[in-house]
């Protein structure tokens, strides 16, 4: 299939699954080449359970990208599909997907067990078609918790300016302790 430009598009000849995988390699790989300062890696995030008998039940739990500076993480979950929002149909109205929303917050929440707001986490999703996409950055539980969308159908050098804003993100992350002092 060609797009309005004449390109093809690579989505016409992968599946969702494909193309979800190559967005999350993509964006990691790029860590990996451009900030290893920030040890890039998906990394999996033990539950803070406080009863051990029920761990090996517990589903495991794997960061697509995690990056960290010093004492503070960044964990980031790529998101490549065809609909980013979710619309309530009883109201009529978009919202941020609950289940991503869900799981990103239990990364965060589950990797900082001493709740001390030195990790965060972004929802990192592949820029769609649709009209509204998710761009918000807000703290929730006293955790940084924001959804990006990436627009990939763009020049290289504006690619890489919205990702490297995210390395920037990550050195500015502060805990809400430090703010109160």
């Amino acid at each position: 299939m060609l797009s309005e430009s004449g390109v093809h598009k690579l989505s016409t000849w992968l599946q969702d699954e494909a193309m979800h995988r190559l967005y999350e390699k993509f964006v990691l790989r790029y860590f990996l080449r451009h900030h290893p300062e920030y040890l890039p890696k998906a990394a999996y995030i033990n539950w803070d359970v406080d009863n051990a008998d029920h761990s090996p039940y517990l589903p495991a739990m794997k960061s697509d990208i995690t990056l960290q500076n010093g004492q503070r993480t960044l964990i980031i979950d790529t998101k490549y599909y065809r609909r980013t929002m979710q619309r309530n149909p009883m109201y009529n109205y978009w919202t941020f997907n609950s289940s991503h929303l869900y799981q990103i917050y239990a990364y965060v929440k589950n990797w900082d067990k001493g709740g001390t707001g030195k990790v965060a986490g972004i929802l990192l999703y592949a820029k769609t078609d649709e009209e509204i996409t998710p761009d918000a950055e807000m703290v929730i539980g006293g955790n940084q918790i924001s959804l990006k969308t990436l627009d990939l159908n763009q020049e290289w050098v504006g690619i890489t300016s919205q990702l490297e804003h995210l390395c920037e993100w990550l050195g500015k992350v502060k805990t809400l302790k430090s703010e109160k002092e």
